[in-house]
């Protein structure tokens, strides 16, 4: 097993990278600015990065159950907006939501960092 936090914590770097992407992405896709999807991605983008960013410095459970919860909302929130209707806006939404969750449950399975910190497990001091 690795003991290089780098290595072992590639899945926070992908999931900053995948909000970064999302709070951009109303610019690269030219979403109507100001509008409920441009701040859907702003915020979802810029919560995923900023906990993401936080979890490369220290892992914690609720900062990655936060993550998969707000994956959840990405993937949904075309429908929930009823803004489906836009292929291009609807796919960004369901491939990033869906890559942060499968991430997020990725190192909530396989991270020993994070088990330590599982509702009802010994905290090591």
């Amino acid at each position: 097993m690795a003991t290089n936090p780098s290595v072992k914590r590639w899945q926070d770097q992908l999931i900053l990278l995948l909000g970064l992407w999302f709070f951009i992405s109303p610019w690269v896709f030219a979403y109507p600015i100001p509008s409920i999807q441009a701040w859907t991605a702003f915020i979802s983008g810029a919560v995923v990065a900023l906990l993401a960013a936080f979890d490369l410095y220290k892992t914690y459970f609720w900062a990655v159950v936060l993550n998969l919860l707000v994956g959840i909302w990405v993937a949904i929130s075309p429908w929930v907006l009823k803004i489906a209707d836009n292929r291009e806006l609807m796919w960004n939404s369901v491939v990033v939501g869906i890559a942060v969750v499968v991430l997020a449950l990725w190192e909530m399975r396989t991270d020993p960092e994070l088990h330590k910190h599982w509702p009802g497990a010994g905290h090591a001091t």
